[in-house]
């Protein structure tokens, strides 16, 4: 029914992803952004809103909010309020946002390693003072470092930013691993706030992402959950997200860090949003099937390249690649030289690492990974040589 091996031409269209290379023979498989048109659900509700022809200020549709609460239900079990919804322009605005709300000038904020570059970018802008806490590694698997995390506690901390699933291990945290971190928070009286946006995008059949709000009512008053369509539906360009947070308190808190600063969501992302969401499960379903194949042929193909080690994430359309064995200084630069560009490791708090987008039509993966395979190959060769 949808054809994710399409290839979609986008030079020339202020595409971030692809402009970063232009004029260069480089395939970008890098920032968290498919290749793959929007569901054809999403591009037909934005065409009849064109057509209506008047683009005034607007507001959430209910219909969105109640199709937003119905999935939480049926998805997670989790009842929400409409008032514990908070509309935002974008997830990083509401890393931001957190930040600002909670705590003081100083405060310190702990954020667990790798992880997606703005968690560490975000206290910083806000006057806190960024704690980092390394994740261990059980061969390939990333876990949270319980007692790193009791050792990095002070009387300053208040904040503890979470992403799950992860970015870029691609880990699921079981409910007992999710307990363990609520119960955390709650000792230390810290304030959570969780992004959830790649929460859709769970490839292991017999894993299941739990927003960690949903676990009891003492870990949701101390939450801020961060939640968008535009990771799984691909609309990171329309420019919608939400906080979910159920204590009035800490919403107030929130939306006075807002006040006058952050703009409203576009109406074009309200519209994406509602049919994202209400008419487009088939085409996630598909896509579903279409990255875990992708993802089998990016794990076949690192386990051929000498020096390359993989982490087989749970979810996203991404992985994690430990290049330290490969001698590589800059692997990054390396292999954007062969004509592949990945995500430095070193943006993530973790150098001598990559991170590569295979949320792309198969054609354009399997040649990346010959490209990374030549390279590596030959990298190989050298080495040998040298010895």
């Amino acid at each position: 029914m949808f054809d994710f091996d399409r290839i979609v031409d986008r030079s020339g269209s202020g595409s971030l992803k692809w402009d970063r290379y232009a004029g260069r023979d480089v395939l970008p498989l890098w920032v968290a952004d498919m290749d793959f048109a929007a569901p054809p659900a999403v591009l037909a509700a934005l065409q009849q809103r064109v057509e209506h022809g008047v683009f005034g200020y607007t507001h959430a549709p209910e219909e969105l909010v109640e199709v937003i609460l119905e999935r939480l239900w049926q998805r997670h079990r989790w009842r929400v309020q409409a008032e514990s919804l908070v509309w935002l322009p974008g997830l990083v605005v509401g890393l931001n946002v957190a930040c600002r709300a909670v705590g003081e000038e100083g405060s310190e904020v702990l954020s667990m390693t790798p992880i997606y570059p703005p968690f560490l970018s975000a206290p910083k802008l806000s006057g806190r003072k960024l704690v980092t806490v390394p994740m261990m590694q059980e061969g390939t698997r990333w876990l949270i470092d319980f007692e790193a995390m009791e050792a990095a506690i002070t009387p300053a901390s208040r904040l503890l930013l979470l992403c799950s699933p992860q970015n870029p291990t691609g880990r699921v945290f079981n409910k007992q691993e999710l307990g363990q971190l609520a119960e955390f928070c709650q000792r230390h009286d810290l304030i959570l706030c969780s992004d959830e946006i790649h929460g859709d995008l769970v490839l292991e059949p017999d894993c299941e992402h739990l927003p960690t709000a949903s676990l009891d009512a003492g870990i949701a008053a101390r939450t801020i959950t961060l939640m968008a369509p535009s990771k799984t539906f691909n609309l990171p360009g329309l420019n919608c997200a939400f906080a979910i947070i159920t204590d009035a308190s800490l919403r107030r808190r929130f939306q006075r860090a807002m006040a006058g600063i952050v703009p409203y969501v576009n109406l074009f992302g309200y519209v994406g949003a509602l049919a994202a969401y209400r008419d487009s499960g088939d085409w996630r379903a598909a896509l579903l099937d279409y990255l875990r194949d992708n993802r089998a042929l990016v794990m076949d193909a690192l386990g051929t390249m000498s020096g390359l080690q993989a982490t087989c994430g749970e979810a996203t359309y991404l992985t994690w690649v430990d290049a330290r064995n490969t001698g590589l200084s800059e692997p990054a630069k390396f292999f954007e030289e062969a004509g592949v560009g990945l995500s430095d490791g070193a943006e993530f708090g973790a150098p001598g690492f990559l991170r590569l987008n295979f949320g792309c039509p198969r054609s354009v993966l399997e040649q990346g990974l010959e490209r990374m395979a030549r390279a590596t190959n030959g990298l190989a060769c050298s080495i040998k040589e040298r010895r």
